[in-house]
């Protein structure tokens, strides 16, 4: 039976819903060999299960790249039900994206959504599988198409009717998100240290935290902040030329961040002293694969270990 009535949905991520359904119905589900990875069951694992599996507090790091790099690789070469799984995987953090792009949008934001999927499935067919963190790099692409659409969409003039109204100033979108993604777009920083940066100063996850959820030391991932939020502090000291053409509250954000990153490393407590919260905190990074973490405002890249 197909899943789903009635007429077919307007919003792309609605299909994308509808057709992942279609895969994982039925008494031929499309599944993956778990015996080809570390940690899974030595069985057949229908595709649904398999997030389900992924998002486990338990799931190694490295075996999400064995399984994005899998499937992405039956996608490029079988195309067809593969590339849908991919997105279906991948769905719950599209979602996120989209809401924390177009929460204050007005308008439909159906064409923003297309851009989403669009930014996800260009970078799929181009991701290099043998860097690693390769949900990090989709994440970014899809991110970075979504924002270009929405802020094309806010720039665009109202639709008003007949006759002579007063328009009202665009809305400012300044957000230290935005002057991290323009830091990843000009080379200061990498995608990984955007989010680092982002994560552990912007939200309540510590660096101890950080650290313990993927198995790194405290002090390996300090210096690679460090070391990151120099160049940043250095870079922003010259940016702020663009920001009054670029981002009516550019100054405003790139302001706050900077503040945030002027934090003393000391502020932040230097271990988990409790098994509770780095289980919170564990399945808060990996829910991140999919749902785009914790953060109420903008998508939490989950990121592994920073060298």
């Amino acid at each position: 039976m197909v899943p789903g009535n009635g007429s077919w949905p307007s919003d792309p991520l609605d299909c994308a819903h509808r057709t992942f359904a279609w895969l994982t119905t039925g008494p031929s589900p499309v599944s993956v060999d778990g015996r080809l990875f570390d940690y899974l069951p030595d069985r057949d694992i229908p595709i649904d299960e398999l997030g389900a599996l992924l998002m486990t507090a338990e799931c190694p790091r490295r075996v999400w790249d064995q399984v994005w790099a899998h499937l992405i690789l039956r996608a490029r070469l079988e195309r067809k039900q593969w590339t849908m799984a991919c997105v279906g995987l991948a769905l719950p953090a599209l979602r996120r994206i989209a809401r924390d792009l177009t929460r204050q949008f007005a308008g439909d934001p159906s064409d923003i959504h297309a851009e989403i999927l669009r930014g996800f499935l260009d970078r799929l067919d181009a991701v290099d599988l043998d860097q690693g963190r390769i949900m990090i790099r989709l994440r970014w692409a899809a991110y970075r198409a979504g924002l270009a659409a929405r802020n094309a969409a806010m720039d665009g003039p109202t639709p008003r009717p007949p006759g002579f109204w007063s328009q009202p100033p665009p809305r400012p979108f300044g957000h230290e998100d935005l002057v991290l993604v323009r830091a990843v777009a000009e080379g200061v920083v990498t995608e990984t240290e955007a989010a680092l940066i982002g994560t552990t100063r912007l939200e309540p996850v510590t660096l101890s935290e950080w650290a313990a959820a993927f198995g790194v030391s405290y002090a390996q991932v300090q210096r690679s902040r460090l070391r990151a939020e120099q160049r940043l502090a250095a870079w922003l000291g010259v940016a702020d030329e663009l920001d009054a053409e670029d981002d009516p509250t550019g100054g405003e954000a790139t302001a706050r961040l900077a503040v945030a990153n002027r934090q003393p490393f000391a502020s932040r407590p230097r271990s988990v002293t409790k098994t509770g919260s780095r289980d919170r905190s564990d399945q808060a990074f990996r829910s991140g694969l999919f749902s785009g973490g914790q953060s109420a405002s903008s998508p939490t890249l989950a990121v592994t270990s920073c060298a």
